[in-house]
């Protein structure tokens, strides 16, 4: 099944299979170094649709469906960060590039920092946004202050009850937080919304986000 998300001229999209998952992604240029893209929770490739084309004047792009998102595989297991960054190691290497730029948002960062730290021959340069290293985060978890503002992180661990709570009244939560972030300037059309929605409620795609934090 093909991404419905029109892509823009210049982008195209396949699949990838890597460290035993098929992974969907969208790429752009053919020339460069390699540019990985890893979204973070709960988007897609899609969360990087300014930035590839004009990144692709440069270099060889690539934005994944991270495991378990959207038309990416959604296996029942898998989701521990060290299978999530060999599955990045798997992505460069199947692009047949020796390193890549790594580009990460959130749990996309996550997983950056984890590929940098264990395999640092495969990135070239890293650029994380909105995840810290793990190492300043795990000793500020110490603190309870930490602790109240990482409360979802343990919330959704819990069985069934996120994914219900998520999904109700047509993911009403998720179109909350997007209207949310719209109070200033519009950062998500009502297109946009819908894609992000129709991404996280194919079968499966839900409960496979939620097992990045369990």
């Amino acid at each position: 099944m093909d991404d419905p998300v029109p892509l823009a001229p210049g982008l195209t999209e396949g699949y990838v299979s890597t460290n035993g998952v098929r992974l969907h992604y969208v790429a752009a240029g053919e020339r460069g170094p390699l540019v990985l893209l890893l979204h973070g929770f709960p988007e897609f490739w899609y969360s990087w649709r300014w930035q590839i084309a004009p990144l692709a004047a440069r270099y060889r792009v690539v934005a994944p469906d991270l495991r378990g998102y959207n038309l990416s595989e959604k296996p029942r297991t898998g989701y521990a960060i060290r299978t999530l960054s060999r599955d990045v190691a798997g992505l460069i290497a199947a692009f047949d590039a020796p390193d890549a730029h790594l580009v990460g948002h959130d749990w996309g960062g996550v997983i950056a920092w984890a590929l940098a730290i264990r395999q640092p021959q495969l990135v070239r340069k890293l650029v994380i946004l909105n995840a810290p290293h793990p190492g300043p985060f795990l000793r500020e978890l110490r603190h309870a202050r930490q602790l109240r503002r990482s409360w979802y992180a343990a919330f959704f661990q819990l069985p069934w009850l996120p994914e219900y709570l998520i999904a109700r009244h047509d993911f009403a939560v998720i179109r909350d937080l997007c209207h949310a972030a719209n109070r200033r300037a519009v950062i998500f059309t009502p297109e946009d919304i819908e894609r992000y929605v129709a991404a996280l409620a194919r079968p499966g795609a839900l409960t496979a986000a939620l097992n990045y934090y369990r």
